[in-house]
């Protein structure tokens, strides 16, 4: 029985991995939703990034958070130059806020990340609202 579950495990981890950015951003919707309606809106945002980490985890999808990534001016390494809130199976970038109303400059800095990381998309999602399916909003490097 634990062979057939090792073996389970090893095959949606397998399948997770075959995931392209559209695949992964599907689950990571169903995944805000869940924490959304647990939990409701007003709290920090590092409660929701947890949360959120924990149920891309229960999903089998490889999650990173809070990974730091250099910046690079004229051929030169600056040090650490800002840090990803959640990196989604290597692909997808989850910027997480709880702020009253999202701004340019927000969807401007997830493109940024976007680039500077070589990533293709980024889901920009603020958890301080009434309609949280209004305030996933995607963006996009050269997908």
């Amino acid at each position: 029985m634990i062979l057939i579950s090792l073996k389970n495990m090893m095959n949606a981890q397998k399948e997770t991995n075959d995931l392209n950015e559209n695949d992964i951003s599907y689950i990571v919707r169903a995944a805000v939703f869940k924490v959304y309606n647990a939990l409701g809106i007003g709290l920090l945002k590092s409660v929701y990034e947890a949360a959120l980490k924990h149920e891309l985890t229960k999903e089998s999808l490889a999650i990173q958070s809070q990974i730091g990534i250099p910046v690079f001016y004229d051929n030169t390494e600056l040090g650490l130059g800002f840090r990803l809130d959640l990196l989604v199976n290597n692909k997808v970038i989850r910027e997480i806020k709880s702020v009253e109303e999202l701004t340019p400059i927000h969807y401007k800095q997830l493109l940024t990340y976007l680039k500077l990381s070589n990533r293709k998309l980024g889901l920009l999602i603020n958890f301080n609202s009434a309609d949280i399916s209004d305030k996933i909003k995607r963006v996009e490097n050269n997908l």
